[in-house]
């Protein structure tokens, strides 16, 4: 017998779904009406942060998947 985990019934999981969205819009929507005090230019662009953060994180995975890993990879038979 099976145990049942909340996220096994799909409406958990679209509410979950609907919730994270809501969030992101309500967050989104504030960052139009707090005051901003940047040291430089581009950080008044509206969700400058959120793209910087974005773009970074994508940076990070495809240097580490294309870059770094081929110098620490293992060959398959290493340990034969």
């Amino acid at each position: 017998m099976d145990k049942k985990h909340i996220f096994d019934e799909p409406k958990n999981v679209k509410r979950l779904l609907v919730s994270f969205y809501a969030i992101l819009v309500i967050l989104v929507s504030i960052d139009f009406f707090i005051p901003k005090h940047p040291h430089f230019a581009w950080e008044e662009w509206p969700q400058f942060f959120a793209v910087y953060g974005f773009v970074a994180c994508v940076l990070l995975v495809l240097v580490s998947k294309y870059v770094l890993r081929p110098l620490v990879k293992r060959k398959e038979d290493y340990y034969d």
